[in-house]
């Protein structure tokens, strides 16, 4: 097999390198910056583009990675000085403070009522974040005026773009039927039948947050198996529950060795019995389940990791968890709230060929309203059935949330799907050729409708891989994006997602942005 590994449908998508500011504004006085041009959502339509089939015969264009994936690492590159990224980050935050004084003025205000002035830690970066007025499809308006194309689309929840004709018409079909009855209704068991159909599972309950999913979840493996212990990947992420904290993103020289990582826990948590293992690491799991499988209820694990930008399972290692989790009586937990329907119309477990026990699900089965959802086979949901883990939620299911899956139920069709895979592997294939043409040391990663631009010459497998990465680089092209009317998530570890509101207009701006900072970069 030569060139690509291609997805199923053939997806392609942009540049996400999102970032937690290291504050490097602090380059700003010591770096004379260039005048820059203003250019906000230029219709990009004018350039040559590339034969979107084309092959790039190079070995290290094979990688080992799922076949329902992408990625491609081109052979050679050149360094970029940090001189260099140094200069273009203080000329990109001067440019951003310049346009962006009403932000600045609604981030002061915002910290009187609110920590951080934001709702959501994460949404905090220095010297202050955008603040965002209206939208609608694919782009933004922020307090400045600007208009934004959004390649955030709230970490999958916006999947169906923002104020989604068939989203709004279910949301006013629900809110002339009753806002809550906290009752059995109806709209939900026609919600549940949806859900269980459309991911293949045999029961479902609702949440409201995918930490609520992801926690039930664990409590149903453990009511199950009656035992406590929690395995997860180290640089994973499964929410706010306690357990799931630990080792989110530790620090390397207080983590243990690569191979062997230790639980890195931050002294406000109470994890109880708590076990890590590195990704895409077979070795590591068998170690691990040969002296500790008595007493591990799960392995929680993303199928694809989307906290780390995106990491990709190997070929065969998804399999061969499966077939341990078997072997010692682990429950198999697939956290999808961050892949879901963005990884496929019926998400990341069919689209990888893998069935774990449970599932949790929110942000894209939702189409931007509050929802989750855990679910799976019968034997451990009948663990709710029978009263081992009693479940509850006074907003659980409520015709609102319902709304939103009945609306993407009837929006995201194979057809639809496609499509949007499609432009995303058309964005991540012209990527490839701009990365070889500058000799970026970079490459593009993409599943489902999502992709990054990683910068690093060698894949990466694992957390370890990712802390390697080139954060400055990719601090300044996220700043240089989002200077240009791009916006994608604060923080190193987002991507871009091709929504299905965004069309070929918008790849275009998107492919050429990214060129636009590769000949800055290179000047």
């Amino acid at each position: 097999m030569q060139g690509y590994q291609f997805f199923m449908p053939k997806p392609r998508g942009k540049i996400t390198i999102s970032c937690k500011l290291f504050c490097l504004q602090r380059y700003l006085t010591c770096v004379n910056s260039q005048p820059k041009r203003r250019v906000l959502l230029k219709p990009f339509l004018n350039q040559k583009h590339l034969p979107y089939s084309f092959t790039m015969t190079t070995q290290s264009a094979i990688q080992s990675q799922h076949k329902a994936t992408h990625r491609y690492v081109p052979t050679t590159s050149t360094p970029i000085s940090p001189e260099k990224v140094a200069a273009l980050l203080a000329a990109e935050w001067k440019l951003f403070t310049k346009n962006t004084g009403a932000s600045e003025v609604e981030s002061k205000r915002a910290f009187n009522t609110m920590p951080l002035g934001v709702t959501s830690s994460f949404q905090h970066w220095d010297p202050y974040p955008i603040s965002i007025v209206s939208a609608k499809g694919a782009y933004m308006t922020d307090v400045d005026g600007r208009q934004l194309l959004d390649l955030s689309m709230g970490f999958g929840a916006m999947l169906a773009g923002h104020l989604n004709p068939i989203v709004v018409e279910e949301i006013q079909t629900s809110l002339n039927q009753g806002m809550l009855f906290v009752t059995p209704s109806p709209t939900s068991t026609d919600a549940a039948e949806r859900i269980c159909k459309r991911f293949g599972i045999d029961q479902v309950r609702f949440t409201n947050s995918g930490t609520e999913s992801t926690m039930y979840a664990v409590r149903v493996a453990r009511s199950a198996t009656e035992k406590m212990g929690i395995l997860k990947i180290e640089g994973g992420y499964h929410g706010s529950y306690d357990p799931f904290v630990v080792s989110a993103k530790p620090p390397v020289d207080q983590a243990g060795k690569a191979e062997k990582p230790t639980p890195y826990i931050e002294p406000n948590l109470v994890p109880g019995d708590i076990y890590v293992v590195p990704f895409n690491n077979i070795s590591a799991l068998e170690k691990m389940f040969k002296k500790n499988a008595k007493k591990i209820a799960c392995f929680i694990v993303e199928p694809v990791l989307e906290n780390l930008a995106i990491v990709l399972p190997d070929a065969g290692y998804l399999e061969r968890v499966r077939e341990l989790c078997d072997q010692y009586n682990v429950v198999l937990i697939f956290d999808e709230v961050k892949t879901g329907l963005t990884a496929g119309a019926r998400g990341a477990a069919a689209r990888l060929g893998v069935k774990p026990d449970l599932i949790t699900l929110a942000k894209s089965i939702g189409g931007g309203l509050p929802l989750a959802a855990f679910g799976g086979k019968k034997k451990y949901m009948d663990i709710v059935t029978n009263g081992k883990m009693a479940h509850f939620g006074t907003f659980n299911g409520n015709p609102l949330a319902m709304a939103g899956i009945r609306a993407m139920d009837r929006i995201c069709t194979d057809e639809a799907m496609a499509r949007a895979e499609e432009l995303n592997l058309q964005a991540l294939t012209r990527i490839d050729e701009i990365i070889r043409e500058y000799q970026l040391p970079a490459h593009t990663v993409g599943f489902g409708v999502k992709g990054c631009v990683t910068w690093s010459t060698t894949p990466v497998r694992n957390y370890r891989d990712y802390k390697a990465t080139d954060f400055g680089v990719a601090e300044a092209h996220w700043l240089f994006a989002l200077n240009r009317g791009i916006i994608t998530p604060p923080g190193l570890d987002e991507q871009w997602l091709i929504s299905l509101a965004h069309g070929q207009m918008e790849i275009d701006i998107l492919v050429e942005d990214f060129r636009e900072f590769a000949i800055a970069i290179r000047s």
